[in-house]
């Protein structure tokens, strides 16, 4: 199917009347359904279910709603007749809309593809808009995404982290006070969007980088194969800097496969010692041998580990971002400087390796972001003899090698969440000794409570009890910042009723 939508490249196009269909009424498919009423296009949002303050203001924005079943195409959406479909990232490419989309040649975007294409809205017609940032990675994204945008920030560029980060880059690409750099955090369902680009302008960023690379939300995409395809498309077009790690071989194949722009650089990083090109660690000093003349025999100094600890960056995996963070800050012209003053400041987000509490000589850590094996397995490296509070919903991913890998050092492991049986029968196999217990079927607003219960009649005075559950939250509770605050929270209860002389058994028999 042809039509006009491949060649709408500018907010200043004309979309007057252009047949849009909206896939998806959450935060990002509102975004999208504002933008293009905005821009005077005829919008149709097609969504399964719809939160009542969405449904209202569709309306007054101009924007039309069909609510129903999606097993099958709707007959509101075929009577639509797009010339584009947005969707939103939750939808898979096996989607049935999606598949009848790709079938009947609708050129199907996403909100970023949209986003870019629309980018010169502030920048005024023929402007200069904004610069682009890419993030991506199985983990770290947000991290790394929050310290880019703050070392920008140190060195005066009005940089504004969005995008899978909670701020739709619709919404960036539209605040009228503009910004000089836009540091996008992406999702491995937003890049599989982006792999559909058409058009004569497709996304191109100043700088690049995918963190790392391990299994997740194989559901969504069907296969491993195909979840680091859309990951490695993080790097296509990249003009100044393709930023890697060195210590996953995966991302330096990526940036090798990857079509990029004339002159851009392959910059790696890892907590080794640097190589020319590279950011890396030496004697406990972080270094820059990337950006700078004399790069064959001399580095910048940005930061020191000893430095990162007063920030809580100084574990490993957030040392490795700090680095990934400072190349892209660096490609787009931040000093060293700039970098060492932001990192001072800096605070990493609540449920990543976040103290809760410690009481009794017991430590409780929320680390509810592990949302897959490959965040938690960082958590457990940094606290080997931990009670371990693991389980969730999958997603379709395999964690036996974690705990072939950890769980055989935890002190013991509490069990919770819709897939519990694939993690007891992984302990079974690989981890038999160790005390394993499960969580079955509470309320969700008992599942903490009963998760703080077992722990404590197992934790003793130097323990640490660590909530990295190497699963989604989706099956108990509405995110992972949901499943941390009610850790939290059944922790300081704990410590309140023992405070008032309500003390935990102390028996470490049959717990369940």
């Amino acid at each position: 199917m042809s039509g006009r939508a491949p060649s709408l490249a500018s907010w200043y196009a004309d979309w007057t009347g252009l047949r849009v269909a909206v896939l998806g009424l959450g935060v990002t498919g509102f975004s999208v359904a504002d933008t293009l009423a905005e821009l005077g296009a005829d919008v149709l949002v097609v969504t399964e279910s719809a939160d009542d303050e969405h449904a209202r203001l569709l309306p007054v924005i101009g924007a039309r709603l069909h609510v129903g079943p999606l097993s099958e195409v709707p007959a509101a959406l075929v009577a639509h007749a797009p010339e584009v479909i947005v969707a939103s990232p939750g939808f898979p490419p096996s989607h049935p809309v999606v598949v009848w989309a790709l079938a009947s040649g609708v050129p199907l975007w996403g909100d970023v593809e949209l986003a870019w294409r629309v980018r010169d809205k502030v920048a005024g017609a023929g402007g200069t808009a904004a610069e682009w940032i890419l993030i991506t990675g199985t983990n770290g994204k947000t991290t790394t995404t929050q310290l880019t945008a703050t070392m920008l920030g140190a060195a005066g560029v009005r940089a504004a982290p969005c995008g899978n980060i909670g701020v739709p880059v619709l919404d960036a690409i539209r605040d009228p006070a503009g910004f000089d750099v836009l540091v996008v955090e992406l999702s491995s369902h937003q890049l599989w969007y982006l792999s559909l680009q058409t058009g004569p302008d497709p996304l191109s960023p100043l700088a690049s980088v995918c963190l790392n690379l391990a299994a997740d939300h194989l559901e969504w995409h069907g296969s491993f194969a195909a979840y680091r395809e859309a990951k490695a498309q993080v790097y296509e077009r990249t003009r100044v800097a393709c930023v890697y790690n060195k210590a996953d071989d995966a991302t330096r194949r990526m940036v090798e496969d990857a079509e990029v722009v004339e002159g851009a650089r392959a910059i790696g990083f890892d907590l080794g010692v640097p190589g020319p090109s590279d950011l890396g660690v030496v004697d406990g000093i972080l270094v820059d041998r990337a950006f700078l003349d004399d790069r064959a025999s001399s580095a910048l100094e940005l930061t020191t580990v000893t430095e990162l600890a007063q920030s809580g960056l100084a574990a490993p995996h957030l040392v490795a971002d700090v680095l990934a963070a400072s190349a892209l800050a660096r490609a787009a012209g931040a000093s060293p400087a700039a970098i060492r003053n932001a990192l001072r400041d800096f605070r990493v987000d609540a449920h990543r390796i976040e103290i809760v509490a410690t009481s009794g000589g017991v430590t409780w850590i929320d680390d509810s972001k592990a949302t897959n094996p490959h965040a938690a397995d960082s958590s457990l490296a940094l606290y080997p003899g931990s009670i371990w509070v693991v389980g969730g919903l999958l997603k379709g991913i395999d964690v036996s090698q974690l705990v072939a890998m950890r769980g055989g050092a935890v002190k013991a492991a509490i069990v919770i969440g819709v897939d519990r049986e694939p993690i007891t029968a992984a302990f079974a196999r690989h981890a038999p000794h160790v005390p394993l217990f499960e969580v079955v079927d509470p309320e969700t607003e008992q599942v903490m409570a009963r998760v703080v219960e077992l722990a404590g009649r197992v934790a003793r005075d130097g323990d640490v009890v660590l909530l990295a559950p190497a699963s989604a939250s989706f099956d108990q509770f509405s995110s992972y910042a949901d499943r941390g605050r009610a850790f939290a929270r059944a922790v300081r209860e704990k410590i309140e009723r023992e405070a008032g002389g309500g003390h935990d058994s102390d028996a470490t028999g049959d717990l369940d």
